[in-house]
């Protein structure tokens, strides 16, 4: 198996055992590393790509938690141990509407779990480290900066994700550790924003608590036990008040409508929409996946309106590799 890329954060922004109350380097052997293969012909292959590599935290024995893109379609997941060790790993379940992903060790990881904390519990200003696989080399001291909602242009809503800064290089399944030590969000990614006009680089972290409601899904179904979302396979952003459609999905149902790039979706059932997360969340009040959604479209000086059959995302992914 190849290693996973040698890098260092710089020491200056590294977490300084001294500075915590727990055993940092205990807590930081939890984090390993994740590297998945993924087949040419997957789904997510052309947006991701077809060799993936990130982080993921021991939450029990022999279970893995990571952020669910990097293990979507995988035929085959790596665990990389701080010592050196290799285990391979069986893909669990992901949940799209937290973004978790769960991968189950094949081989004795010999790692003590990391406790779950409360994500609800942190404020602003909390200090915090940002782990990543290879103990504090790879990991960041951080800061929680903001709680807020975050709308992701791939159909992604979370009420209140973690924001943290300074960002970590190698986010990805990265482990958000509490001044307890204890896990309490799953990184997933880097941002810019503007600050004393200045770009500076911050981490989304999806909040642990989130995991709580439907990990025993996750472990036994591969996935949350009820009907799944409606989905629509468009990339949207927000735009002057609008959400104007960036690109579809090959085979999704928005292509299959014959939406694209530079429409403005102006309303969905009749009601106006301006944001990301106000569409997202009327389209999601519909009906479970499957459901017609009649949406407004404005294109090039011509408005119409179109129906479009959403279907359940996971219908278009390669089931996971059974050992």
């Amino acid at each position: 198996m190849p290693s996973l890329t040698e890098w260092k954060v710089p020491f200056a922004f590294q977490p300084r055992a001294e500075d915590y109350q727990y055993d940092l380097d205990q807590a930081l052997s939890s984090i390993v590393g994740l590297h998945a293969i993924i087949p040419p012909d997957a789904f997510s292959a052309e947006t991701l790509g077809t060799e993936r590599a990130g982080n993921a935290v021991v939450i029990d024995e022999g279970l893995v938690l990571t952020i669910g893109y990097l293990i979507t379609e995988a035929e085959s997941v790596w665990l990389h141990l701080n010592d050196g060790r290799v285990v391979e790993g069986h893909v669990l379940g992901f949940d799209f509407a937290t973004g978790f992903g769960l991968v189950q060790a094949l081989g004795q990881l010999d790692l003590p779990p990391l406790p779950l904390g409360s994500s609800a519990a942190t404020k602003i200003g909390d200090q915090v480290v940002l782990g990543g696989a290879g103990g504090r080399t790879r990991s960041v001291a951080s800061q929680i900066i903001a709680k807020q909602e975050f709308a992701g242009y791939w159909e992604y809503l979370l009420d209140e994700a973690i924001f943290t800064h300074p960002a970590h290089p190698n986010w990805g399944g990265t482990g958000l550790l509490s001044a307890k030590g204890e896990l309490i969000g799953i990184g997933s990614l880097q941002l810019e924003r503007e600050r004393d006009s200045k770009a500076e680089h911050v981490n989304m972290i999806v909040p642990i608590d989130l995991l709580k409601p439907i990990i025993d899904d996750l472990r036994r179904f591969g996935r949350v036990n009820k009907p799944a979302r409606p989905w629509l396979g468009m990339f949207a952003t927000e735009v002057d008040d609008r959400v104007v459609v960036i690109g579809v999905s090959n085979n999704g149902p928005a292509a299959r409508a014959e939406l694209k790039a530079g429409d403005v979706i102006l309303g969905i059932n009749g009601d106006k929409v301006t944001t990301q997360s106000e569409f997202y969340r009327k389209l999601w009040a519909l009906g479970d996946a499957g459901v017609d959604v009649p949406l407004t479209v404005h294109h090039e000086g011509v408005t119409f309106d179109v129906t479009v059959t959403s279907t359940d995302r996971a219908k278009l992914l390669k089931a996971p590799r059974l050992h």
